[in-house]
C-alpha cells in the first residue's frame, strides 16, 4: 500500500507515518517498505489518472514508500493510537482472508489444469479414432470404385 493510503487508514499524516518507519528503520527491511521510482510513480499517476492538474499534488516533492503486508504489520507495533491499532488489526484480518482466499483458489485452479490436460488428452484420442475413421471411409470408397469399375 501507498504511504498515503496507510496514512489514511491510520489517521495520520503520511509524513508523520513515514518519520515513524525512519526512526525504527532496523524494524523495516526492504521487504516491509520502499521507496517507489519516478518511473513507478509516472506509471501509477498514468493508470490510475491520480494526478490533480490544477493545483496541489500536481508536483510531489518526495518519491511515495510502499508497505507491504509485513510492513504494515510492523508499523502496528511502531504506532499508538487507537485507530491505528483497530485498523491494523482490520488490515490482518483482511490479509489473512486473502491469504485463505488465494490457497483455496489455488487448488480450484490446479483442479481445473487436471481437468483441461485430461480433455487434451481425450481430444488427442478422439483425433487419433477420427484419422483411423477417415482412413477406413477412404480405403472403403476405393474399394468401392475399384469395384464399381470391375463391374464396367
Amino acid at each position: 500500500m501507498l504511504d498515503s493510503d496507510v496514512a489514511m487508514l491510520y489517521h495520520y499524516e503520511t509524513k508523520n507515518i513515514n518519520k515513524s518507519m525512519k526512526r525504527n528503520i532496523e524494524r523495516f527491511p526492504e521487504d516491509f517498505c520502499f521507496r517507489l521510482t519516478e518511473n513507478e510513480i509516472n506509471s501509477l499517476r498514468f493508470q490510475t489518472g491520480t494526478l490533480n492538474k490544477n493545483g496541489r499534488g500536481q508536483h510531489s516533492k518526495y518519491l511515495p514508500y510502499v508497505y507491504t503486508e509485513q510492513g504494515i504489520s510492523m508499523l502496528a507495533g511502531v504506532l499508538k493510537n487507537d485507530i491505528a491499532i483497530k485498523v491494523s488489526l482490520n488490515i490482518i484480518r483482511a490479509f489473512i482472508e486473502m491469504r485463505k482466499f488465494i490457497v483455496n483458489n489455488g487448488q480450484v485452479f490446479e483442479r481445473l489444469t487436471n481437468v483441461e490436460y485430461k480433455l487434451l488428452e481425450h481430444d488427442k484420442k478422439f483425433d487419433e479414432v477420427f484419422n483411423e475413421l477417415q482412413k477406413n471411409e477412404e480405403n472403403k470408397f476405393q474399394q468401392q470404385i475399384t469395384s464399381m469399375i470391375d463391374l464396367y
